[in-house]
Order: structure tokens, then sequence, then C-alpha cells
């Protein structure tokens, strides 16, 4: 996944939302203490600076379930890629302090010049382009793309899509509108703010389709996009890893990050925490 601009407001209710819960959110992330600190681990044998003393803050954008959304009922984040980062957080013996949603586009200049936030998670492809500007903490989760259409639908392979007139919907920033602008000249690519807006325009016909990470595609789907399905050949094997997002001033923070993901890792906490969101391991 990129950062792009996206619009999700008039989505809210479909992906589970709520405004309440939203407000909620904010309210709770501005909690806390005020102070920048720093901070060890023994562990990892490395120092790092924190946004809040004893706190790892994380931004995000919420609207890419089952990796980072937000429990309608009760306000709080939820998803695979929050519970890892508490993981994380425990193992680093800091408090989690989650801020409200932010665009995607806004990710990497935010992680870059500090102050704001420690880190990003949330299905965030480790890339060149991207590396350039901030650190990746080593790989957590391997994914691919995919390309979703409606049931019946009669264009449903990459020829067929790629032709004039077609519209194909993407996440704005993300791989998957690089993919589809790559291999998708000649239908009109439209970037929109998140994949729920980008599905549910399948779904009402909108759009011809859309090309988005798999395992959100596939979450979607079952969760709420009966009348959707990932045709024969639109999985797309890009062979995408996923990444946590640390400032290249932090390399202490990334290192210990390292280790903790590591730990993770080998004592069972991924594979039990991907059987959750996932119902196997990936």
């Amino acid at each position: 996944m990129k950062f792009n601009a996206m619009s999700r407001r008039d989505f809210v209710q479909l992906c589970g939302l709520s405004a309440a819960g939203i407000a909620l959110s904010g309210s709770l992330a501005a909690c806390g203490s005020s102070s920048s600190g720093t901070a060890s681990s023994a562990k990892s044998g490395s120092s790092y600076t924190l946004v809040k003393s004893g706190k790892l803050t994380m931004i995000s954008n919420f609207y890419f379930p089952p990796f980072v959304s937000m429990n309608e009922k009760t306000g709080d984040f939820e998803g695979f890629d929050v519970d890892v980062y508490k993981a994380v957080c425990k193992k680093l013996k800091l408090k989690p302090r989650i801020l409200p949603s932010v665009q995607f586009d806004t990710i990497v200049p935010t992680i870059k010049q500090g102050g704001k936030a420690d880190v990003s998670i949330g299905a965030i492809t480790i890339t060149d382009d991207r590396k350039k500007e901030i650190d990746f903490s080593n790989p957590y989760l391997d994914s691919n793309q995919s390309i979703v259409v409606k049931k019946g639908s009669a264009a449903t392979t990459q020829d067929q899509l790629n032709a004039k007139g077609m519209q194909i919907a993407v996440q704005s920033g993300t791989t998957g509108e690089s993919w589809a602008q790559e291999n998708l000249p000649k239908a009109t690519i439209v970037p929109l703010d998140d994949i729920i807006q980008a599905m549910t325009g399948v779904q009402t016909g909108l759009y011809n389709a859309c090309v988005a990470d798999l395992p959100v595609t596939s979450y979607e789907i079952k969760q709420a996009y009966s009348d959707l399905e990932i045709p024969e050949g639109g999985e797309i094997p890009t062979g995408e890893q996923y990444g946590i997002v640390v400032s290249k001033k932090n390399p202490g923070l990334t290192k210990a990050i390292n280790k903790a993901l590591k730990e993770l890792k080998s004592d069972g906490t991924m594979d039990s925490l991907e059987k959750k969101w996932f119902g196997t391991t990936i």
C-alpha cells in the first residue's frame, strides 16, 4: 500500500465507522504526556528518541481492514497491524499512543519531519522510493495485489480491462495504483481516498474494477462485498513486503523494532495474530 490523497467520509458507515468513534479516537489520542524523551532497549542495545516519553506514538490511515480500522461500537483502533504495533510496544516496554487517522500521502512526510509520531504501520509496502525518505523495519508480512470486479462482469481479465472507457478505481498513492498505471495504460485510472470507496464504486457500477492489496480485498469480499469477486487470474503476484515506517534520524528505534519483530516471530505471536485476522498464516 502507498500514500496519496483519499476520501472516505461518504463511506464511513459502510466500513463500520461512526462519527462518535472518530471523535472518541481523537480525544483518546490527545491524552498523555506532552514531553518528548529518549529511551533505550537493553535487548537491542540501542537508544532512540520518542515524541512522548515512555510512549511509542503511531500514525496510520485507519480505513484499511483487516490491517487498520476502527471498531464502530467502541471507537477503538483495531486490526492485524494494530495488534502487531501493540505487541512491539510491549516488547519495548512502551505504552501505545495512536493518533487520529491521517491521509496516506501525509505519512512519509510526517515521519520524515519528526516531532509528531515515532512510527507508522498499516500494510505499508517497502519500496526503494520510500526508503529514500524514511527507514523501514525488517519486513513482517508478504502481500500481493488483486483485481476486483462485480460478479457477472463481462470484463474481468487484464487485457479486457486495459481498454479505452474502462474505469479502474485505486487507492491513491498505493502500489495498486502504480501497478494499474503501468499495466492498464489504456484504461482510466481513478485515484480515490481508500479501498472502501473503491470497492463500493465497483459494487454500484461506477467503476469497472479496482486494484488493491490482496489480503484487504479478500477480507472485504468475505465481510461486506459478497457481490464482488477476485476473478480467475485476478491475483497479481507483485511480491510485496510490509514494514514499519521509522525516521532516518532514529536508527536506534528501527534497530529496537527489528529486535522486537524477530522475538514476536520466534515466540509464535506473529503466527497467532495472522491466524486471528486472516484465518491462517500468510
